[in-house]
């Protein structure tokens, strides 16, 4: 058996930084060496908390032998920067959404990522989710005839309970507020459902807690097919459900919406509960066997590709 693949993580500016690191920690082909941040007593703090040492800097980090792969959890602003100079090192990529900030950046990444044979993988968890599996299957399946109207909502709290950090709302750092950050997930999804090629028609930003960037936000895309899709996200609602409505000329699929939380389907004979499988492999497993096989992600990538182009757009109307 192969000795675990030895990985760095890098920074602990996002929320998910102990998530990822903890993936590295727990996944049994991994394991987790070291941590390092531009801002050290965050960086040392993290190191302390998954209990490995801290390294001060990054060229150095990089320039080990002994290191496979790292974590992305900086701000999104400097992921062309720092997965830029991981790549040139020749060390596998595990990285928090957005790839970039733009499509030029993703583009450059990717190009250099296959020119010097690196794995990059995206965290696009909700993908693996065992209600995306049974959603799939329905939308291969054709049973809702042509898609007409989709909606997906994501939202918490993070803003009136206060828990987010204050750095999630620096518009630079962050490159928007909620739509860029808690929204890339409704956002993926709704192109699961209805293609990587809508485009956006409207965008709604408000900011109700007045912090300078959105915490609440209401995007509308439409397909080439004439499909209207409804993307909703916000820091400001404590007990909003997950949800996923998809409507065709055929019947209804909802998730998320009923007492149970469920995945019903009706095509006019009255709602039917569909069984919800198992998760699938998440990214991070995903990334680890793209390591071990040498074949890229590339479902991951496309998508991850497009998400920055529905953000892009998304925060341009909203702006206009």
């Amino acid at each position: 058996m192969s000795a675990p693949l030895r990985i760095a993580a890098l920074s602990a500016w996002h929320v998910h930084a102990e998530e990822y690191a903890r993936e590295a920690l727990n996944h049994p082909d991994t394991e987790l060496v070291a941590v390092w941040d531009d801002d050290v007593e965050r960086g040392k703090a993290l190191a302390a908390t998954v209990g490995v040492d801290f390294a001060p800097d990054l060229d150095a980090l990089l320039a080990r032998e002994d290191l496979d792969g790292v974590t992305i959890t900086t701000a999104t602003t400097v992921h062309r920067e720092v997965i830029g100079k991981v790549i040139a090192a020749g060390k596998h990529v595990f990285t928090e959404k957005l790839l970039a900030p733009t499509l030029a950046e993703c583009d450059e990444l990717l190009e250099a990522a296959r020119t010097a044979g690196v794995q990059v993988t995206v965290s696009l968890p909700r993908l693996a989710h065992g209600y995306t599996v049974a959603l799939r299957e329905v939308l291969e399946g054709g049973t809702l005839g042509r898609l007409s109207y989709s909606r997906v909502r994501l939202a918490h709290n993070g803003s009136t309970a206060d828990w987010l950090p204050a750095r999630f709302y620096d518009p630079a750092a962050a490159i928007g507020g909620a739509f860029s950050d808690l929204a890339a997930h409704p956002a993926y999804l709704t192109q699961l459902i209805l293609g990587t090629d809508v485009t956006v028609a409207s965008a709604t930003y408000t900011d109700m807690t007045g912090r300078g960037v959105e915490d609440n936000a209401v995007v509308t895309v439409t397909s080439p097919d004439g499909a209207i899709g409804v993307v909703e996200t916000g820091f400001v609602t404590p007990a909003s459900p997950f949800s996923i409505e998809v409507q065709g000329t055929s019947g209804t699929l909802t998730y998320g919406l009923g007492a149970d939380g469920g995945m019903v389907l009706d095509t006019g004979d009255g709602p039917v509960a569909l069984d919800v499988p198992a998760d699938v492999p998440n990214p991070f497993a995903q990334w680890v066997q793209a390591i071990r096989s040498g074949q890229e992600t590339t479902e991951n990538l496309e998508r991850a590709r497009a998400l920055t182009a529905l953000v892009v757009a998304a925060n341009a109307a909203a702006a206009a």
